[in-house]
């Protein structure tokens, strides 16, 4: 239990998988958190120090038995990424208020949960960092997205007030903003005819948490919003 530890929610194709291979390939070892067994297993194959652990992160008491099997069996995390991401869109008039309640389960809930769980272990320790990937949707309330947005909104308010305790104790909670269409077969299907250009690329995603977990104490960020230069903001 001597190497650093990081734990990933929300373990996919894209985002996920991209944040798991820069940590580990740093030398950590990654814990995956994801609820298909089938990609996390893929992904564990041809990753070294990668392994699988198979929960949806909405299930408060399966989410508890699976960080005390990732705090056995590797130790106390240093790093948590809650990449794992619940999306209802649509307009106030058509959202549908239980997709919705679940988008918030997942966005902010689950948020709450690895924190009360894991930030005070890493506060005793002196150390630690609690990143989050969300977008602009944190930001502003597009007509489009009102049964996402404020889910995404709450989990911003709710990492800043984790911040503002955890920050002096020493551990860093930051919000990694994407704001751009991420490069995966099915957006390129769905924007075909796109430029390269046009698409943000998970491993550079990736190389921005990564550094925002490794920010010296003496010049932290809280909030990162990155995008293709290409996009229109």
């Amino acid at each position: 239990m001597s190497s650093k530890v990081a734990v990933v929610t929300g373990v996919g194709p894209g985002t996920g998988k991209a944040v798991v291979e820069r940590f580990a390939v740093a030398g950590y070892e990654v814990a995956m958190i994801a609820r298909s067994e089938q990609r996390l297993t893929e992904i564990a194959s041809v990753t070294e120090n990668a392994h699988a652990y198979v929960c949806d992160v909405t299930d408060e008491l399966a989410l508890d038995q699976i960080l005390t099997k990732i705090e056995t069996r590797m130790g106390t995390p240093n790093v948590v990424v809650h990449n794992a991401v619940g999306a209802e869109r649509g307009t106030y008039l058509d959202v549908d208020p239980n997709k919705m309640r679940k988008a918030f389960e997942v966005n902010t809930m689950a948020l709450l949960a690895l924190a009360q769980r894991l930030v005070p272990k890493m506060e005793a320790a002196g150390s630690g960092a609690l990143i989050c990937t969300g977008n602009t949707s944190a930001y502003r309330g597009k007509a489009a997205f009102a049964g996402f947005a404020p889910t995404k909104a709450a989990q911003r308010i709710l990492l800043e007030s984790i911040a503002r305790q955890s920050g002096p104790k020493g551990v860093h909670a930051a919000y990694v903003a994407i704001d751009a269409v991420i490069d995966l077969a099915w957006t390129r299907e769905v924007f075909d005819g796109k430029p390269d250009e046009f698409f943000c690329q998970p491993k550079d995603i990736a190389e921005e948490v990564y550094r925002i977990a490794h920010q010296p104490p003496s010049a932290w960020s809280f909030e990162s919003v990155i995008r293709p230069f290409g996009e229109v903001w």
